[in-house]
This record gives structure tokens, C-alpha cells and sequence, in this order.
């Protein structure tokens, strides 16, 4: 068996990492190992954490008698790198660097192209991540926020939505280069970006823009923020926590577990339903934005992330988007498989590796 394996595919999580071996898009050898806060609270850095991770990922190749030489390709999730166009991107010790030291951000994410670096330069085999979430696709008038000192940047899911608008142009029966749609990311993060013949031209910023979220609160009228802001109950990390965190549905339900919203819904509790259908309600008017942003001319509006496997919840989305395009259900996300695909499109040569720079 293990000489069939192709693909080795990294994901470094806030507290899993998760390694699966596939060939071609086929997983083979699958293990998520996860991390309790005690455990992460030992270490005083993000970076302190890669010898740990590391080791981790080694144990799994030991412990399933996986050979890296029979690999082709080692793919990982990607990190808050420079901004830049979609796809695939070889690891070097200039993208690594910038992922640790948090130029551009700070995320758990940021060890995992270390990881494949490491074990590509060990093997001599290539490392590469694909379509990280620093992609930037947007087009000029998507940068103008309304204020000079701001101005919008790119920040969304971007491995899952492209993933899943190839598979709902795959289901139109064209390649996802020939549409247009709207793609909504429905999970712990919302984020909502117009596809343009395979662009993301204009998309909600994960942490900051867009709809509330089950713990974040997504765009705010400005002057009530800056009022909140100068208030004196909050020193700026504790706002921000409040903002990401413990916003959205945890704020106003204090749980931002979307399932336990759904059974308070079904015993009665008429605030519950406010307020998840409220998300519902935004999440449809993002999607209407994006529709203007692509002049309506759009062949379909997908649905995808965790929070697509409620019924309730895509259904108040379809209702009020359905007449505008097809909507197209994806419920989770898979972020490997996500992974997979991308490797397998650089080995079949439909996709070139870029430099990053």
C-alpha cells in the first residue's frame, strides 16, 4: 500500500494537527491529533510550538510504516502570508520566515509549512501550500473602504471556497473559470466572496466585515463602536475579544455552539430563533452584495462550512436568495480533501507552482 501513496497533506490547527496520505485524492492513512489548552499553555511562543508538532507529524509517518520517498508531492494548509493571487505556492525559507515571526499576522497555521519544508528538504521532495488564506484576488474599487487611513484587505476562507465553487462548476458542468458565483463560508468565521471566472474580485474580511458569526460580530455601526471603544468597561484585548470571540450568537445566547441554538429554537424559545435567523438575514444580504458586485450575472451561490449542515439555517438562506440563482448545499468543510485536490492538479501539471517572494 505504501507505495502508492502520493500525497502527504499537513494541517496545523489552534489545537489539532491533522496528516492524511492519499493517493491521488483518495485518502489512504488518516490521524487528527489534538492538543488540550493545558498543553499549548506550556509554550510561551507560537514558534515554541513547531518542535512538538513536528514530532508529531514524524510519529505518524513512523507509526504507519509510511516511506516519504514513495511520496510526490507534501502539501499544507497554509498561513497569514504576504497577500497574493490564488494557488499554489512552494515553501521556501522566505515564506516560512515570514509565517513565524507574524509580518503579516499570527496564526497556528503558520508551523505547518515548516513542517513540510523540513521533510521535503529531508526526502528531497517538493512542498507546497495551495490557496492560503492571505490570497488576494481583489479587484481596485474592493480596496476603498471610505476612509483613507483603512483600507479593505483580503482575509477569508479561502481553501474551502475555492474548493467549493470548483465543485459547484464541476456540478454546471464547466470548469470553475467559466463562472461566475457567490460563495458563503458558513462556520465559526463567515466570510461571503463574489467568483469571478475563477477570481475572487470582492469577499467580507473574515475577522472584521460581513455577517455576525457564532462568535464574532462581524460589521458594526462605527460611531456606536468608537463610543464603545472610549466607554472605560474594556482595555483594547478585551474588546477585541469581545469582538472575535465572543460576539455573534455567544453575545447574545451565550453559546456559539449552533446546534444547542437549534434545540433551544425547538423547545420554544422565540429569542433563540430571533436571533439565528437574524444571521441568516445577513449572511443573505452579503450574498445579495456580492450578486450587485458581479452585475447579476451569476450562475450559482454556494452554501458551504460547518454551519451548511443546518437545514434551518440554509433553508432562511434560500428563501430569501433562491430567486436570484441556483443555490448550491456543501455542509462541512474538508479542508485535506481541499488539499488533495490541489496536490493532484500540480502533479497532473493542470496547475503551476508559484514562487513565493
Amino acid at each position: 500500500m505504501n507505495s502508492e501513496l502520493r500525497i502527504l497533506a499537513i494541517n496545523v490547527g489552534s489545537t489539532s494537527t491533522k496528516i492524511t496520505c492519499f493517493k491521488g485524492t483518495q485518502p489512504m492513512v488518516t490521524e487528527s491529533i489534538t492538543y488540550s489548552s493545558d498543553e499549548l499553555s506550556q509554550y510561551r511562543s507560537l514558534e515554541d510550538q513547531l518542535p512538538r508538532r513536528e514530532a508529531d507529524v514524524f510519529a505518524f509517518l513512523d507509526n504507519h510504516a509510511v516511506n516519504v520517498d514513495d511520496i510526490d508531492i507534501i502539501i499544507s494548509r497554509g498561513g497569514l502570508g504576504k497577500p497574493g493571487a490564488a494557488g499554489a505556492y512552494e515553501i521556501n525559507t522566505t515564506m516560512c520566515e515570514d509565517l513565524l515571526t507574524g509580518k503579516y499576522g499570527r496564526h497556528p497555521s503558520a508551523l505547518g509549512p515548516a513542517i513540510a519544508m523540513r521533510i521535503g528538504e529531508k526526502h528531497n521532495r517538493p512542498a507546497i501550500v495551495i490557496d492560503p488564506p492571505s490570497t488576494d484576488e481583489f479587484h481596485e474599487l474592493a480596496r476603498i473602504s471610505g476612509l483613507p487611513d483603512i483600507e479593505r484587505k483580503s482575509a477569508f476562507h479561502a481553501l474551502n471556497q475555492k474548493a467549493a465553487a470548483r465543485r459547484a462548476a464541476a456540478q454546471l458542468g464547466k470548469a470553475y473559470e467559466a463562472v461566475n458565483l457567490v460563495v458563503a463560508h458558513l462556520g465559526g468565521g463567515i466570510t461571503i466572496g463574489a467568483h469571478k471566472n475563477g477570481a475572487v474580485i470582492d469577499c467580507t474580511h473574515g475577522l472584521g466585515e460581513g455577517p455576525f458569526t457564532p462568535e464574532r460580530c462581524g460589521s458594526l455601526p462605527t460611531l456606536d463602536l468608537v463610543k464603545l471603544s472610549y466607554s472605560g468597561e474594556y482595555s483594547r484585548d478585551e474588546l477585541e475579544k469581545k469582538l472575535v470571540g465572543r460576539g455573534g450568537l455567544f453575545a447574545y445566547l451565550d453559546t456559539s455552539d449552533a446546534k444547542k441554538v437549534q434545540d433551544m429554537i425547538k423547545t420554544g424559545n422565540t429569542r433563540a430563533e430571533l436571533i439565528f435567523k437574524a444571521m441568516a438575514y445577513q449572511v443573505a444580504k452579503d450574498i445579495g452584495a456580492m450578486y450587485a458586485v458581479l452585475k447579476g450575472n451569476v450562475q450559482g451561490i454556494v452554501l458551504t462550512g460547518g454551519l451548511a449542515q443546518s437545514e434551518l439555517l440554509t433553508q432562511w438562506i434560500e428563501d430569501w436568495v433562491g430567486s436570484i440563482a441556483p443555490v448550491f448545499i456543501y455542509p462541512g468543510e474538508d479542508e485535506m480533501l481541499a488539499m488533495a485536490e490541489g496536490a493532484d492538479r500540480v502533479l497532473r501539471k493542470d496547475e503551476q507552482v508559484k514562487k513565493y517572494e
